[in-house]
């Protein structure tokens, strides 16, 4: 008899990119996922230019997935400002968009948001001098009280075991490590470390940092991973998806 497995495999993935015909790829991505996984994370820039015609055309690749899928948006998927649209055709395949609302698959809580940039650590850009760059500052700090809430509404719900986060913008900044320094303020800010690491989770997967590193953990721990497809496509050449079991 096969030994009985207790976990939940979470598979994820970001930076797909899909214009406006998805190809027959991505469709057998979603299918080989399906077969493996118990829920698909998709880490944000599902599209490449926001597009609610290739928002159809991610959700018509989804069909091959029969497996529960959770989603963030990230800057792509906002650039044409239809972001609503595209989470509107999404939930029309089911999928679960994040957006300080949590959510809960085989009996995983699921907590996630965009993110914003900001920098890291001693370098977080501060709400001082033009207006612009407190409007800056303040959507980040919007982004982490999305996410705080997210994870306090969890913790209180007794059926939640585990704790799942999924976010576009870095939270850390050893998973953008290797990316051109003079964009790293906006691939990601620690302002989003500091609920996650407060209320506490199995995992935490984001996108958006095309040439990061692959794992990085948060001040307490928490494993981090950078599951951008370029990333996935460096690491495992073979499975351009993360895969992890919680």
């Amino acid at each position: 008899m096969p030994e009985e497995r207790i976990g939940v495999r979470i598979a994820a993935i970001g930076d797909l990119h899909v214009g406006e015909a998805p190809g027959e790829d991505l469709r057998q991505l979603f299918t080989e996922v399906t077969e493996r996984a118990d829920v698909l994370i998709l880490c944000g820039d599902l599209t490449d230019r926001g597009l609610p015609r290739e928002a159809d055309a991610v959700a018509d690749a989804l069909a091959a997935c029969r497996i529960p899928v959770v989603a963030v948006l990230g800057n792509h998927d906002c650039e044409a400002g239809r972001q609503e649209e595209i989470k509107q055709i999404l939930a029309r395949r089911d999928v679960m968009v994040l957006d300080g609302e949590p959510r809960e698959a085989r009996g995983v809580g699921f907590a996630g948001t965009k993110g914003f940039g900001g920098g890291f650590g001693s370098h977080v850009v501060q709400p001082w001098g033009e207006d612009a760059v407190k409007q800056f500052v303040q959507e980040a700090v919007a982004e982490a009280i999305r996410l705080e809430s997210a994870l306090a509404r969890l913790k209180s719900q007794p059926t939640v075991g585990r704790i799942v986060v999924a976010l576009h913008y870095a939270p850390v900044h050893q998973t953008v490590n290797g990316e051109s320094p003079e964009i790293i303020p906006f691939l990601g800010c620690s302002r989003l470390v500091d609920p996650i690491d407060r209320f506490g989770a199995a995992a935490v997967f984001h996108g958006h940092a095309h040439h990061g590193s692959p794992e990085g953990r948060t001040p307490r721990g928490i494993p981090v991973y950078n599951v951008s497809l370029p990333v996935l496509r460096r690491a495992h050449p073979d499975r351009p998806y993360a895969l992890l079991e919680v």
